[in-house]
């Protein structure tokens, strides 16, 4: 039976158990608005008009804008005409460093680097990408710019923080990405093998609170014919670590069917504003294989953890393992719908969870 009251350890004989999972992720996005979505399933957003990787590294210990600075050498560009122009120019190898200052405009890098000789873009967190409003454009977009470092600065006041599409080898770090219109990153139209670590997410959904995602991964169903020319968008193998986001509308991690075997590791979640119609959960798996582990989350309007089928095959074996959810909500710790092979190890801790610890079993 599940246990039912909070402030316990999932446990009991099988405390101690340790699940390692390395399993294979998709990814689904966020370009126009369904007509309709199950309970739990956040409305995908609507469209918009807009103008050295770490996939296979050690998780880190949080702190990226510190790694991003000590990585970033003396500045290159100091204003958005020199920054537009270095994005232009950018070839295997080009480090672009942002001094500190207001870069007004929404900026786009289409150059790919290689796996040798990575493309990087950095700057402190005084260096500030401004997208002169909520309500259009990306704030960066990486399009196509695969092994990418992008390290360090602000992104603020566009619609979309940082999109990465069809990338892959890419890295985005230590940034710090508020005051969004609609989500603050994602990675979605086949945009395999990245890393989105140690970056400080915040206010988003200013635009329209159901969109107000921290980390997006894919495309939902209800948009791959315009993303992904009506295929499921694998984005898959991502990893999405040590990141503290907080001031979320929708969901903190909004993981999307079609994508496959990433991993969510050591972030820090608080849903307490969640205000989007969906936002129920710090983390929605939709996808198939993915690791959800050590992370922290507290405050959620119902649950903290959940999975959902959205697409018949899709939502399945999926493992939440040494996660603590400090829940202060109705709901569960972890709700799984179906449970299917999905997976709550007996390692997690739950406080404050009305329903309990989980839907089904520890195992």
């Amino acid at each position: 039976m599940t246990p039912k009251s909070p402030g316990v350890w999932l446990g009991g004989a099988a405390v101690g158990i340790s699940l390692i999972a390395l399993v294979a992720a998709l990814s689904g996005g966020t370009d126009s608005t369904p007509a309709a979505a199950p309970s739990g399933t956040a409305a995908a957003p609507e469209p918009i008009s807009t103008a050295a990787p770490l996939a296979t590294g050690p998780v880190g210990t949080g702190g990226g804008t510190t790694q991003a600075g000590a990585n970033c050498p003396a500045a290159t560009v100091t204003d958005a005409a020199g920054l537009t122009a270095a994005l232009a120019a950018a070839k295997p190898g080009t480090v672009i460093s942002l001094a500190d200052g207001v870069y007004e405009g929404r900026f786009v890098a289409s150059t790919p680097g290689t796996a040798d000789a990575p493309i990087m873009l950095c700057g402190g967190a005084g260096a500030i990408l401004d997208g002169g409003g909520v309500k259009k454009g990306y704030g960066l977009h990486l399009d196509g710019a695969s092994h990418w470092q992008v390290r360090g600065f602000t992104v603020r006041n566009a619609q979309k923080g940082v999109m990465a599409d069809g990338v892959s080898g890419t890295t985005i770090a230590g940034l710090t990405v508020e005051k969004v219109g609609d989500e603050a990153v994602h990675l979605r139209k086949f945009s395999s093998d990245n890393v989105i670590e140690g970056n400080t997410i915040r206010e988003t959904g200013q635009r329209k609170n159901n969109f107000g995602e921290g980390v997006y991964i894919g495309t939902a169903e209800s948009n791959w014919c315009d993303v992904t020319d009506c295929a499921p968008d694998a984005s898959d193998r991502n990893v999405v670590r040590n990141n503290t986001i907080t001031a979320v509308t929708a969901e903190n991690i909004d993981i999307k069917e079609g994508t496959t075997g990433g991993t969510v590791t050591g972030n820090t979640f608080d849903g307490n504003a969640f205000s989007g119609n969906f936002a129920d959960s710090w983390v929605d798996v939709k996808g198939n294989g993915w690791t959800i582990s050590g992370n922290t989350g507290t405050n959620s309007k119902l649950d903290g953890f959940q999975t959902h089928s959205v697409v018949d095959g899709w939502g399945k074996g999926n493992v939440f393992s040494r996660n603590v959810a400090n829940v202060n909500g109705p709901g569960y710790g972890f709700n799984l719908t179906p449970v299917e092979d999905n997976r709550v190890a007996c390692d997690n801790e739950v406080a404050g969870a009305a329903q309990g610890i989980s839907n089904t079993p520890c195992s």
